[in-house]
This record gives C-alpha cells, structure tokens and sequence, in this order.
C-alpha cells in the first residue's frame, strides 16, 4: 500500500466514522513496510541482526561469569580426594587442558588448571580424584 492509498484509507475511515484496521492504523505512519511488500533481504537483515544482538548478548553473560578468579587457593582447597569430575569442575570450572590414558584394568584422566603462572593438577582415577598439586601460593 503507498503512502496516497494508506492516506485514502484514512481519510475514508475518518470521514464515514468507520473503525480502521490495525493493520492500516500502524502502517500509516510509514516507519515499516506493510508485510507483503517486504522483501528477502529485508527478512535476512532482520534475522542477521537478530543473531548478533544473541551473539553480543551471550558474550557479555560469557564474560561476566569469567570475570573473576576461579583457580584460587581456597578453590583448590575444597577439592578432596574421592570427588567426581563434575564436582570438581563445579568449583574450579572447566580445565585449560585434559589428558586421558584409557588401561585394561583403569581409566586416568588429568586435569591441568593454568592462571598466569600459577598451575593446578588433578589427576581422576576411575573418574574419581586420586591427587592434586598445585602452584599456587596466598
């Protein structure tokens, strides 16, 4: 619908006192297009900003959570002999690096922690905590 034709539509509704649609009412200030004049590359900008919006938004919820020290003293403190993996990465996060050795009769798994120079090593057996060394100083 044009602008000659949304200003029609307006004035008729005016003049017989008839209700417009709501669909003529907010497409006539021209700001958006009505939808069936809508194009593809309108769709996709629409969907591409969308996205970016999420994008920027996960990445500042991924920072903020990051923001501060989880490789701390304390932290490696809590971790205790016969822990779960899961409980582990509940309180130091997710490892820098991981390396698994998969024997016949167990399964070894070693997380390494690295913060600057600072490191942290925990070593599952059978998926459970059986050491830990850590660099870390107060």
């Amino acid at each position: 619908m044009t602008n000659d034709e949304q200003l029609r539509s307006m004035r008729t509704c005016a003049k017989n006192q008839v209700s417009c649609s709501s669909f003529e009412l907010r497409h006539s200030s021209g700001i958006r297009l009505p939808r069936r004049s809508r194009t593809k590359a309108d769709h996709w900008s629409f969907v591409i900003s969308s996205a970016a919006r999420l994008a920027l938004v996960l990445l500042v919820m991924l920072s903020v959570s990051c923001s501060g020290k989880r490789i701390t003293k304390a932290n490696v403190d809590q971790v205790a002999e016969g822990m779960s993996k899961k409980q582990v990465e509940s309180i130091l996060g997710p490892p820098t690096s991981l390396k698994t050795d998969d024997f016949v009769i167990m399964k070894k798994t070693t997380y390494v922690y690295q913060q600057g120079k600072d490191t942290v090593t925990i070593v599952f057996k059978d998926d459970k905590v059986q050491s830990k060394d850590s660099t870390l100083t107060d």
